[in-house]
C-alpha cells in the first residue's frame, strides 16, 4: 500500500442484489467506488479491504440473541419492518461486512491520522434492535473495539446526518469515554429523540449558511471541552437540498464545506479522525453516490494539506 495516498475502505459486497425501486439506494455504495476511481481519489494503491467480522467484537456491542437471530433469518415481521430492508443472506454478508469496514477505518485512522470507509454510519441501531434501515450500529462496535483494546481513551463521535444518531446515543447514554455528538434536523425522523449525548438543532429548512454557522460555533468548544484522542465522524449527505427524506437545504458545495471543516478541525488537533458515509437517499442513485463523493473529496484535500 502506498503510504503517501489516503487510506480508503471498500468492499464490492457492499451493494447486494436487492428489490428494483426499493426506497433504499443499495447500488450507491458500488456507484461511489466507481466515481472515486474516475476521479482517482480511489486507486489499487490506497484500496483496503475488511475480512469478514468477529462475531465475539459484534456482540460485545450489540445483544447476543439479536444478533444470531439477525443472522438466522428469525427477526419477527415486525422487527425487520423497523428495520426496512428485507432479509437474505446477501444482506446479512453486507450488514457484516460493513461493520468489519469501519473497524478496519478505525484502524486506519489510527495508524495514518485519517482514514475514510465507502459504507458506515448505521446510527438508528440500539443494542438490542434495528431501525431505520440499520440493522447493526458500525459506529457503537468500533468505538467500543478502540476503548476495550486500550487503542482510545475517550471518543467523540461527531455525526452530521440529517437524522439523530438515537441508536448510538442509546449504546453510550451511561458513558462518559464514549461521547456521541448529533447535529441533526429536530423535525425528522426519529419522531422520539434520545435525550443523552450532545443534541444540537439544525432547523427544518436550514441552508449552508445557516447549517455552516451552527457547526462552527459549537465543534471547537465541544471538542475543547471534552478531549477526545479519536474521532468518529458520520458524513450524512441525507443534510443535501434535494434529499428524499432531509428537509434541510445544502447545496454540494455546503456539504464539502462542512466535511473539510470536520476533518480539517480535528486533523489540526492531530485527532485521529475514521470517517463513515451515513445516509443519502435519491431515486437517481449515482446522484448520491455523488454526494457521498464529496466526503472523501474534502479527506483528500485535508490530507494533501495536513498529512503528507
Amino acid at each position: 500500500m502506498n503510504a503517501a495516498l489516503l487510506p480508503l475502505v471498500f468492499h464490492p459486497n457492499y451493494s447486494i442484489p436487492f428489490p428494483a425501486g426499493h426506497r433504499f439506494p443499495m447500488r450507491k455504495f458500488g456507484l461511489l467506488a466507481e466515481s472515486l476511481r474516475e476521479q482517482g481519489i480511489l486507486t489499487d494503491e490506497n484500496e483496503y479491504t475488511p475480512t469478514p467480522l468477529s462475531l465475539k467484537v459484534l456482540m460485545a456491542a450489540h445483544h447476543k440473541e439479536y444478533v444470531q437471530r439477525f443472522i438466522r433469518g428469525e427477526l419477527s415481521k415486525q422487527e425487520e419492518k423497523e428495520i426496512g430492508l428485507p432479509w437474505s443472506e446477501w444482506l446479512v454478508e453486507r450488514t457484516l461486512r460493513a461493520v468489519s469496514g469501519t473497524i478496519l477505518t478505525s484502524e486506519l485512522a489510527l495508524q495514518h491520522g485519517l482514514a475514510c470507509h465507502l459504507a458506515g454510519g448505521t446510527h438508528h441501531a440500539h443494542p438490542s434492535h434495528g431501525s431505520g434501515f440499520c440493522i447493526f450500529n458500525d459506529l457503537a462496535v468500533a468505538a467500543l473495539a478502540m476503548i476495550e483494546s486500550g487503542r482510545a481513551k475517550k471518543i467523540l463521535i461527531l455525526d452530521c446526518d440529517v437524522h439523530q444518531g438515537d441508536g448510538t446515543i442509546a449504546f453510550f447514554k451511561d458513558r462518559t469515554d464514549i461521547i456521541p455528538v448529533s447535529w441533526h434536523c429536530e423535525e425528522n425522523y426519529p419522531p422520539i429523540k434520545q435525550t443523552a449525548g450532545l443534541n444540537i438543532a439544525i432547523p427544518k429548512g436550514a441552508n449552508d449558511q445557516e447549517y455552516l454557522s451552527i457547526l462552527k460555533s459549537s465543534l471547537s468548544a465541544i471538542l475543547a471541552e471534552h478531549q477526545p484522542d479519536f474521532i468518529f465522524y458520520d458524513a450524512g449527505v441525507d443534510v443535501h437540498q434535494d434529499d428524499r427524506l432531509g428537509y434541510v437545504n445544502l447545496t454540494d458545495q455546503g456539504i464539502l464545506e462542512r466535511d473539510k471543516y470536520v476533518i480539517e478541525t480535528c486533523v489540526a488537533l492531530k485527532l485521529p479522525t475514521a470517517c463513515v458515509i451515513g445516509g443519502g437517499y435519491d431515486r437517481q442513485e449515482e446522484k448520491v453516490a455523488w454526494r457521498h463523493s464529496l466526503l472523501h473529496q474534502a479527506a483528500n484535500q485535508v490530507w494533501k494539506e495536513y498529512l503528507l
